[in-house]
């Protein structure tokens, strides 16, 4: 039998912005007794990612030599995801949706890391716009992880995340995520608060463990999110594995 490890679905190589190689990915996280995945950058808009449907395909040519879930971090805003042909979408094991911009309703965007916000976009506002993305996206995007979901724009990251979050798009989010069959990551690099996983979980929203890895020191780094998972009563069992309960993007039925 089998011994359960858990996966880190979320980390970066050299192929886009991380610094191990796909082989040191692989290394490191057998050191630490994690299943490998690579879910590097897929997108027109981030520095160092694969940027193109000819670039995706070489990316999955190479994850193909190595015993390694084959996952991609795709973003909202770009429209790179929704130009991929079904031959190349059956070739990953999962892939992860990101809000790394959100789409404001006059048809600007709003980037997760940058140093300034428009300066008519208060907190509050800028939350709505995102909860609005987010159930878009759960809507229309074909993914099954949503990555670090607590991630918002540089100024607003000092405020207080249960603030920001509070009930009412805490529930939306969840709803949102449930009825999409998309997972929520716990993620070590940029960790959600409690009360906001608390609710994935109680809403039967799968979970993810995801280092968000970039340098050997992250790279399958997922103690800490295993841990929260594990205190709010989730066995590690039902820890999302796209090897164990599939794909929700490449038509693989989800046990």
């Amino acid at each position: 039998m089998t011994t359960w490890q858990p996966v880190d679905c979320h980390a970066h190589t050299t192929m886009s912005d991380g610094s191990l190689s796909v082989e040191q990915l692989v290394a490191r996280a057998r050191e630490r007794g994690v299943r490998p995945s690579v879910s590097d950058h897929i997108s027109r808009d981030v520095a160092k990612a694969i940027a193109s449907v000819d670039e995706v395909r070489a990316y999955l040519d190479v994850l193909d030599q190595f015993d390694v879930l084959r996952g991609g971090e795709f973003c909202w805003h770009d429209s790179l995801w929704r130009e991929l042909p079904a031959d190349v979408t059956v070739r990953f094991t999962h892939r992860i949706g990101s809000l790394h911009a959100i789409i404001l309703d006059d048809g600007r965007l709003v980037h997760a890391f940058s140093r300034r916000v428009p300066p008519d976009l208060d907190p509050d506002s800028y939350m709505d716009a995102h909860i609005d993305n987010l159930e878009r996206m759960a809507r229309e995007m074909p993914v099954d992880i949503l990555a670090h979901p607590t991630l918002v724009p540089i100024p607003f990251r000092e405020l207080d995340p249960e603030l920001l979050w509070n009930d009412a798009r805490e529930t939306r989010a969840v709803d949102a995520l449930r009825g999409a069959g998309i997972a929520f990551e716990i993620s070590n690099r940029y960790p959600p608060h409690e009360r906001f996983v608390r609710r994935a979980v109680d809403r039967g929203v799968r979970i993810s463990l995801g280092s968000d890895g970039h340098t050997a020191e992250q790279v399958a780094d997922v103690a800490a999110p295993r841990a929260l998972a594990r205190a709010l009563g989730v066995a590690d069992e039902d820890l999302y594995d796209p090897a164990r309960h599939g794909s929700r993007t490449t038509g693989a039925a989800r046990a």
